[in-house]
């Protein structure tokens, strides 16, 4: 005996596209915006949504009853962010069916696209060097803050795995870089403490919040633009207070 399946509601396609893409890293006017695309091609054009960084809120024509999903994790992944954009754009275009927009959903938010942790290091270390010249730094000190850079996104990422406070890894982290930044210069392998220092921090700047952050402000979304400006502030505070300890030991 064959049990059909129950077709996905328009609802939970567009939850579902909306979850994917806050998670990711989204702006929350995008991740309404698309939600409100979805609905609208599939014959809902009142559909209501109201984003934060930690929550999303859909309702469709006040008469279907509203729906709440949590958000508690977040990262960077814009590899993500694009298939779903264009998922929605070809739903938008009539090229997917509900049940097809639904699977491809699930299939995006099973798959990974991160690179592996040794790709992630290795990318760390080569911007940190190469920030270390950019601002000004010697060629003396490429190598100390490649090996600083790759060292402290190492540990931050390790931290992060056993304590779920980002923030204090990231702490922890820059105190790791503060520490070796004093080390090579004390070991005369670099010549400027503070150019090490510079590029080696950059790849836990959270650049990308900060830029989200300007953006919901501006298209008029201050309560997701004020919380992830704290959350970026609260970033640099963690970032400077652990190079602070590091070189502290001088």
């Amino acid at each position: 005996m064959n049990v059909k399946s129950t077709p996905p509601s328009i609802t939970s396609v567009c939850l579902l596209a909306g979850k994917i893409m806050l998670q990711s890293g989204a702006e929350t006017h995008r991740v309404e915006d698309t939600m409100q695309r979805i609905a609208a091609s599939f014959g809902k054009t009142a559909s209501q949504s109201y984003v934060t960084p930690t929550g999303i809120i859909f309702s469709i024509d006040g008469t279907d009853p509203t729906n709440f999903m949590r958000i508690s994790e977040r990262s960077t992944d814009l590899h993500k962010i694009a298939i779903v954009n264009s998922i929605s754009r070809q739903v938008t275009n009539g090229e997917l069916s509900m049940t097809e927009a639904n699977e491809q959903l699930k299939q995006t938010d099973l798959d990974s696209y991160s690179f592996s942790l040794f790709f992630q290091v290795i990318a760390a270390a080569l911007v940190s060097g190469c920030f270390a010249i950019m601002f000004d730094g010697s060629w003396l000190d490429f190598i100390p803050a490649m090996l600083a850079g790759a060292a402290g996104y190492l540990a931050m990422e390790r931290f992060h795995d056993w304590v779920e406070l980002r923030f204090f890894a990231e702490f922890l982290a820059s105190v790791i870089i503060g520490l070796l930044s004093l080390l090579f210069i004390h070991l005369q392998l670099g010549a400027e403490m503070d150019k090490i220092i510079i590029g080696a921090v950059m790849p836990l700047v959270p650049g990308l919040l900060i830029t989200n952050a300007v953006r919901d402000l501006m298209a008029g979304h201050l309560v997701a633009g004020l919380s992830k400006g704290a959350e970026a502030l609260l970033t640099a505070c963690a970032i400077g207070a652990g190079i602070a300890v590091g070189i502290s030991f001088v």
